[in-house]
């Protein structure tokens, strides 16, 4: 069984990047974080919510992430999460977290762009980890008017897109997983 971890690198309560994340991850299902700090990992060990986020993404095979972009870049909450996930533990070969895994990338913005431009080092630090990203990436822009009262995405074409990404995984990761 195919197992994808999403999350976003937001810690916004009404974030667009949450919003357009769940849609993705239910194109993955219609298809079949602490901040990093060397010296308190050094006087008391990696913090206990960094361990288990670290576990559920070594549990997965791949990963749905949607980000915010700030100042043309990745969110520092990502980056964060991704540098805890990245400290080794006894008995761990380097990276082994992210080595043979998978992402399908996202991000959403309410300006023109959607994001794009964060996506652009967000893949290059996961592939620098050992992470295939797939070729297909959705930003989404303008998102503020996309969004319901719910907190949810009303436009279809949005929607499709999103939905291909989450398809897109679970299928590349099953097929990946037969051979």
């Amino acid at each position: 069984m195919i197992r994808i971890l999403a999350f976003a690198g937001s810690a916004r309560k009404n974030s667009f990047n949450k919003a357009i994340l769940k849609v993705a991850a239910q194109g993955a299902v219609d298809a079949g974080a602490p901040i990093m700090d060397e010296d308190l990992e050094a006087q008391s060990g990696i913090p206990t919510n960094a361990q288990k986020f670290k576990q559920l993404m070594m549990e997965h095979d791949g990963f749905l992430i949607a980000s915010p972009e700030h100042n043309s870049a990745y969110s520092a909450l990502l980056k964060n999460t991704i540098d805890w996930a990245s400290r080794r533990a006894e008995g761990e070969k380097p990276l082994e977290v992210f080595k043979g895994k998978m992402a399908g990338i996202m991000a959403a913005s309410p300006g023109a762009l959607g994001g794009l431009r964060g996506l652009v080092s967000l893949r290059m630090l996961l592939e620098n980890l050992g992470v295939m990203v797939l070729p297909n990436q959705k930003a989404v822009s303008k998102v503020s008017a996309l969004i319901n009262e719910q907190g949810g995405i009303d436009d279809e074409q949005t929607i499709a897109g999103l939905k291909r990404i989450g398809k897109e995984l679970t299928e590349t990761l099953a097929k990946l997983n037969r051979q």
